[in-house]
């Protein structure tokens, strides 16, 4: 599930995507209300956590323009404001739910579960020939022996998954599993797909996580159907 949240305050942003990251979810941020549009219009987002105080355009005014474009992912809005004419202006602007600050994370991680229940987010188990990963459980298996992955391990192979048989360039890794913002220079992404190989494919005579040369990886189930 991949979150983006628009919080201009540095260290709410950083509790929500840490604690966030720690229940397997992948986070992107944005601290004002021009990033927070532009993010949301060109990526596919399950959810949106939007505050209502933004530099640039306003998590009110966001909203709107976001549900004018079309664009029917949830939104859960934060705000310090707790009247109930705040609240009736927030759901009024497109927003699903509303969260009042200073909120518990128990709370939040509550009204996200509500909200993936009420949207219906797919959560099939996701296969390659005897690995299986179940995204509502983040139960990994390989020949019926369980693995166990850390967060952004198993989001990298939930994203690896997602696309089997589909090369896969570091930038596009980098973007969908660790955030836009994330330098593009940084070897964080070969060092997880060794950490991934080390216990996916280690023990198994038929290796899943190729190496493609000047391009970046794939999760192949067989050795023919490749798109670039």
């Amino acid at each position: 599930m991949k979150i983006l949240v628009v919080e201009d305050e540095e260290n709410v942003a950083s509790f929500i995507k840490t604690g966030l990251e720690e229940e397997y979810y992948n986070v992107d941020i944005a601290t004002n209300g021009k990033d927070g549009f532009l993010l949301a219009t060109s990526n596919d987002y399950n959810l949106i956590i939007l505050d209502v105080m933004l530099p640039e355009i306003d998590g009110l005014d966001l909203c709107r323009l976001i549900r004018m474009k079309g664009i029917h992912t949830p939104v859960l809005m934060l705000t310090a404001r707790d009247t109930v004419e705040d609240k009736v202006k927030g759901l009024d602007s497109g927003a699903d739910d509303y969260l009042t600050k200073p909120f518990s994370f128990e709370e939040l991680l509550a009204r996200i579960r509500a909200l993936a229940r009420r949207r219906q987010f797919p959560v099939e188990p996701l296969r390659c020939r005897d690995l299986k990963i179940d995204p509502a459980t983040r139960k990994v298996t390989r020949s019926d022996k369980e693995i166990y992955l850390r967060p952004k391990e198993f989001a990298l192979l939930e994203y690896l998954l997602k696309n089997k048989n589909k090369v896969l360039t570091r930038t596009q890794i980098l973007q969908n599993v660790w955030g836009y913002n994330f330098d593009p220079n940084t070897n964080v992404v070969d060092v997880h797909i060794n950490f991934l190989r080390d216990k996916i494919d280690r023990d198994f005579s038929k290796k899943l996580i190729h190496t493609v040369r000047g391009i970046g990886y794939v999760i192949k189930e067989n050795d023919y159907n490749l798109q670039a």
